[in-house]
């Protein structure tokens, strides 16, 4: 059988980047290629599972924890069926330049024997599904404490089907943007510009939280929201070296810069807001390593140690500006700043990708690279996902609003939606 892809084989000739196709390689199961993969997709995982759910859970007020718990966990159990169903067919199935077709349905054809490189095709298949589950449980951070539960997981299943795996096709799957020669290691495009474009739109469709911006809308608990932080920096490596498919020198390359674009990003955030308002805070360091994590993803592959570094000092720096501007000057309610981090960060990270995999190297991509050719594939993959990610997202939101309703009522908003919601307190006091 041939094997899914997760990125194409990159040639460079005469100065012009092209793609061709990845021939299958022999068809033979690698055990430690597997181990790691295996472990890679349980890092994924426990990157929503707790990693987004205590990282947002910390960010919200104590009457809304556990409802943003609540919806990473729903998303997880619901992407994970919708996946299973026609999800990955859609996004790794045989298709055309914009879709997979239902070849894959059920998973047809993924037996104990099925391989997709030196991985057993189901070991694949699972380590992809993390990506979906956390993709829409970012979006809902920019909507937090206002949502209504029942158009959650209706904009959630809507929007995986036209919004995501249609993207994950477009660069991983034998679309359009991977046959243009769109670099994309592990989901800045895919993932994180997606998820960003979708909280901006659904903030500015649902609208303001009741007292924003005049009242101070503080988390409530700042431990696990560190936590959280931390689970994802250690879950991001599953993410990143994890989409080499192998344990390889690619994994490991990938693995030292997720690490350095991380640590980099969480300095340059603390001296911007060290210089900004006179004091380095716990929540902006953890935010900026975050911002970090997310402009590596795309280039982790791609980037030696040298870029990963000013890919996070680049991003760490832009997404502190993206929030402050955001919330401070345009008074748009992205509660958790998904758009300013994720948004702003994924698509620092997809640009920088055409640079630095080029001009600095480390990865055996730079010979014959013509930077400008890439910058502008980049620039097109990226301005696709947000054009797309933006119309749809729009559209299901509107049409959401007007059957369902998205908002909560002001006195269900007041009293919390932990109790309006779910029927349950986080706290007893």
């Amino acid at each position: 059988m041939t094997a899914p892809r997760r990125r194409p084989d990159p040639r460079w000739a005469g100065g012009v980047l092209a793609f061709a196709p990845l021939a299958a390689r022999a068809d033979s199961l690698d055990t430690g290629d597997t181990a790691w993969m295996l472990t890679a997709t349980a890092l994924v995982l426990l990157m929503t599972l707790p990693g987004v759910a205590l990282f947002y859970g910390g960010l919200v007020r104590a009457r809304n924890v556990l409802s943003v718990m609540m919806q990473c966990l729903a998303v997880a159990a619901l992407a994970t069926v919708l996946w299973t169903v026609y999800g990955y067919s859609l996004a790794f199935g045989d298709g055309g330049w914009f879709t997979g077709g239902f070849d894959k349905a059920f998973f047809a054809g993924v037996e104990r024997g099925a391989l997709s490189g030196t991985v057993p095709e189901s070991v694949f298949a699972m380590f992809q599904l993390t990506f979906a589950i956390i993709t829409p449980a970012l979006v809902f951070g920019g909507v937090a404490e206002r949502l209504k539960f029942s158009s959650m997981l209706w904009f959630s299943g809507l929007w995986l089907t036209l919004v995501y795996f249609p993207v994950a096709h477009w660069v991983w799957g034998g679309g359009w943007l991977g046959e243009l020669g769109v670099l994309d290691y592990a989901g800045g495009t895919v993932v994180h510009v997606n998820a960003g474009v979708a909280a901006l739109m659904a903030a500015l469709v649902v609208g303001r939280r009741r007292g924003f911006p005049a009242t101070p809308m503080l988390p409530h608990n700042l431990v696990f929201t560190i936590v959280g932080a931390s689970l994802l920096w250690v879950g991001w490596f599953g993410f990143n070296a994890g989409s080499a498919l192998a344990a390889n020198g690619d994994a490991g390359m990938a693995m030292l810069t997720t690490q350095v674009a991380a640590a980099g990003s969480a300095l340059a955030w603390m001296a911007t807001e060290w210089l900004r308002f006179g004091k380095p805070s716990a929540l902006g360091a953890a935010t900026g390593a975050v911002a970090g994590l997310v402009a590596i993803t795309p280039a982790s592959g791609f980037v030696g140690p040298a870029g990963a570094l000013l890919v996070g000092i680049a991003a760490g720096a832009a997404c502190f500006w993206a929030t402050f501007l955001l919330k401070r000057r345009f008074e748009v309610d992205d509660s958790l700043d998904v758009f300013s981090v994720h948004g702003i960060g994924g698509t620092v990270g997809a640009l920088l990708t055409g640079i630095f995999a080029g001009v600095l190297g480390g990865t055996g991509y730079s010979e014959g690279m013509n930077v400008l050719t890439q910058l502008g594939v980049q620039f097109l993959g990226v301005a696709a996902t947000v054009i797309w990610c933006a119309i749809v997202s729009w559209f299901l939101l509107r049409i959401l609003d007007m059957s369902l309703g998205l908002r909560v009522e002001e006195d269900q908003e007041a009293q919390g939606l932990d109790l309006t919601e779910h029927g349950e307190t986080s706290y007893n006091s």
